[in-house]
Formats: structure tokens, C-alpha cells, sequence
């Protein structure tokens, strides 16, 4: 099959590298959630080379993502896992991070907080989960682009929308974690780094 290709992991891969070289720099086992396409998962495990990446997402993404990974033929990057964060058996229970990628606007408000929930039991102490994409902050947006973009997914699922910061980092706290960094990206996007908690 041709591979799957969207335009906005070709623009935010290298950013998102950077960034994911420091806050990896000695994690083993890193789950990603919602590989999507797949052109992340290749781009980072050749980035990450210390590192097994595992790709993950609904079923009928894996075509797209198997499909990548063939072409890359790394020995890092594993076949992706049947991941619907909203069902409480994940199919591991146990990895060193997490990484996600534009995934907490698309889900429903009950799916980020099984998000959480699901990544708080399967990281170990001192473990990061890693997420990328759109925020608000004290409920305001900091772009006129974000407040569109939030405006448009709310037409198409009024569930959908771009998550506040300070809404994630209560359910953060519920599920063990300490927020680390929140770093600036291009094109207003950011990376929220949590940390699991020793208790």
C-alpha cells in the first residue's frame, strides 16, 4: 500500500526530536500513543537509536504504520500494538516513557483522562510522559491559528477541542505525575513533560 503521509509530522518531526534527544536521552522502552501515520515513529527511532520504540494505535491505522516501518527497516521500531486508551487491558504493562503526538484534542474528555490513567500504571518511577500538540492556558489560547483550529474541531465533534494545561495537569496529578517541562514549539504548539512520581 502507499504510505500515509501528513504534511504536519513532515513540518514538526525535527522540533519534536530535538527536544525528545534530551528528555529520552537514557529511556529504554518508550510506548508511543497514537502513531497515526507513522512517519514519527520512523523519524524518532533512527533519532533514538539507544531506544525501542513502540508504536501503538486503533486497528485501522496499522496498514499505514507497518507500511513505514518496512520502508525504515530499523531494529528499534516494533509493530504496533492495539491501543484504545479508553479500554482499561493496555496490551503492556510496563514501559520506561510514553510519547504522544496531537492526540488529546481529537479524544473525548473521558479518553484523556483514561490517557492518563493508563499511563500512570504502566511507567515507573521517574518515568516522563511526553505530550505534544496545542494548548490553552487559564482557558485562553495563545495564537489566533489555535483559537481557529480549536473552533473548527468543536464543528466537527463538539467532544473534540484543544485541552487547557492547567485541566491536564489536575488529571496529571491524580494519576502520579509532576509536571517537568513545558516547552514552546513551532507553529504554537508545545511539549508538556510529566513525571511519575516515586509513590
Amino acid at each position: 500500500m502507499d504510505k500515509p503521509f501528513a504534511p504536519a509530522c513532515e513540518r514538526n518531526k525535527e522540533p519534536i526530536l530535538e527536544a525528545l534527544r534530551r528528555i529520552f536521552a537514557e529511556t529504554g522502552r518508550i510506548l508511543e500513543i497514537g502513531s497515526g501515520t507513522g512517519q514519527h515513529a520512523v523519524h524518532f527511532a533512527a533519532g533514538l537509536p539507544h531506544a525501542i520504540w513502540m508504536t501503538s494505535d486503533l486497528p485501522d491505522r496499522h496498514p499505514g504504520i507497518r507500511a513505514w516501518l518496512a520502508g525504515a527497516n530499523l531494529p528499534n521500531l516494533e509493530a504496533p500494538l492495539t491501543l484504545d486508551v479508553a479500554d482499561p487491558s493496555w496490551p503492556i504493562s510496563h514501559c520506561d516513557g510514553i510519547f504522544s503526538a496531537n492526540t488529546a484534542h481529537i479524544m473525548h474528555w473521558p479518553q484523556v483522562e483514561a490517557m492518563f490513567q493508563g499511563a500512570g500504571n504502566i511507567l515507573p518511577p521517574a518515568g516522563r510522559f511526553v505530550l505534544y500538540g496545542p494548548f490553552s492556558r487559564n482557558g485562553r489560547h495563545n495564537s489566533a491559528s489555535n483559537v481557529a483550529f480549536d473552533r473548527d474541531l468543536k464543528m466537527r465533534d463538539p467532544m473534540m477541542g484543544i485541552r487547557d494545561i492547567d485541566a491536564l495537569e489536575s488529571l496529571a496529578h491524580d494519576a502520579g505525575f509532576e509536571l517537568e517541562e513545558d516547552i514552546a514549539l513551532p507553529a504554537n504548539n508545545r511539549i508538556l513533560t510529566w513525571q511519575a512520581g516515586a509513590s
